[in-house]
């Protein structure tokens, strides 16, 4: 080969080597509007992620340093969201209600397609059946999956076996959360009947062993337990009261018949005490919801109760659940907030729920649609809003789990 082309041929190398060198970001989210809480960033931010990490945000990162560009322009980029409330232990034993039964649901199905990287089963197995949650469902999950641990061992088994005071055992309990720090992020106290003080402190008790929080699901009590003992004098701060805009037999609203919120109320939010949505197929109206927040109460958590029997209702999603608050009047950064870094500081998973440089590639790219969009609570009512979130990219661990309309991927051409 003549001198003149092995030069030629070395210095396409080198320029090829360079390239190659240059491209030290796997992908780039670029022009899109950045909603990141803990840091304080709403903004147009590229976002460059690599080896499943964010290696870095800033107004302009140059494409060719990245293997794989996401053109985002005019989307908004948020940290994966965290659904604090679903059921996933899902399985075939009948007459389990959403302990490895019918009504709970795979979660990959149901929580990527909305922007969901992370999913807490609300109670499903307790301290009984966790070992078989984990290995069914938790390890096989691409959504991270984490769990609240019912005070009752043998989990939420409906019916009878929630009643079972026997089972409620703290010490067990605290000792399976211990043994599955991180994961088991808080105890789950739901559906109790009686009306007596003794399956709330049980569970309290085995959230103090633990040192996480509990949940409650509190109502069908007869006489009605007091909201404001339960609030001031049993739960700690940290603790959380789900399904807060529902109003239940068994149960005091928070907000009276004449559409005044409760006096003690906004007392116990600022004791610390946690306010989480829990929409569910029965608990969430708007005749609470609108003059609560008109009242200047905002929940500290938005959630699903995602379950057979809330899917395909009213509730629908994480994303139909957060635009009916977009709709009442909270901004965008404050929805995101409440729906990502504030259930990381709840449930003390404070490496997720942000897109700090280090932190996991957790990400949710949304669509803000403009249009007349209906919207239906738990009792059938209809509220009409403009603007509805759509999931058009998730990512988890920096790799595309979910794209609706193809923006990862290059364009065909024939």
């Amino acid at each position: 080969m003549p001198m003149h082309y092995r030069i030629i041929l070395l210095c396409l190398i080198s320029l090829c080597h360079f390239s190659l060198m240059a491209q030290e970001f796997d992908i780039l989210i670029k022009g899109g509007h950045l909603i990141d809480p803990k840091n304080g960033i709403d903004q147009m931010m590229d976002v460059a992620i690599q080896s499943g990490k964010i290696a870095a945000v800033a107004p302009a990162i140059n494409t060719d340093r990245a293997k794989q560009t996401i053109d985002a322009t005019g989307k908004w980029v948020t940290p994966g969201l965290i659904d604090m409330h679903g059921h996933h232990y899902w399985g075939t034993q009948p007459d389990a209600y959403l302990a490895n039964s019918f009504s709970s649901l795979p979660p990959d199905g149901f929580c990527l397609p909305a922007g969901v990287t992370t999913v807490v089963d609300a109670g499903g197995s307790g301290w009984k059946n966790f070992k078989t949650f984990k290995a069914q469902t938790i390890d096989r999950s691409k959504t991270r999956v984490l769990a609240f641990l019912n005070i009752v061992g043998a989990g939420m088994a409906g019916g009878v076996h929630e009643q079972n005071e026997g089972d409620m055992d703290p010490k067990l309990a605290a000792m399976e959360a211990r043994r599955y720090k991180g994961t088991i992020v808080g105890i789950k106290l739901a559906h109790y009947d009686g009306a007596e003080w003794g399956p709330t402190e049980k569970a309290v008790e085995a959230g103090r062993q633990a040192n996480i929080p509990i949940m409650v699901d509190f109502g069908r009590q007869d006489p009605t337990l007091s909201l404001k003992t339960l609030f001031l004098e049993k739960l700690r701060p940290g603790d959380i009261f789900t399904h807060c805009f529902a109003h239940v037999s068994g149960r005091m609203p928070i907000v009276d018949e004449k559409g005044q919120l409760q006096d003690f109320v906004k007392e116990a939010q600022e004791k610390g005490i946690i306010f989480d949505v829990g929409h569910g197929g029965g608990s969430f109206l708007f005749a609470q919801a609108v003059p609560a927040l008109a009242q200047g109460f905002y929940p500290n958590s938005i959630s699903t109760d995602l379950h057979t029997g809330s899917m395909n209702g009213g509730m629908k999603s994480m994303l139909n659940v957060m635009s009916k608050f977009l709709n009442m009047g909270m901004s965008l950064p404050e929805v995101i907030k409440v729906s990502s870094w504030n259930p990381a500081q709840i449930i003390q998973r404070t490496d997720l729920g942000h897109l700090s440089v280090g932190a996991v590639a957790d990400i949710a790219i949304l669509s803000v649609e403009e249009g007349n969009f209906g919207f239906v609570d738990t009792q059938g009512w209809k509220m009409m809003g403009k603007q509805k979130l759509v999931g058009e990219v998730t990512m988890r661990e920096g790799k595309v789990v979910w794209d609706l309309n193809g923006l990862s991927r290059p364009l065909w051409k024939p």
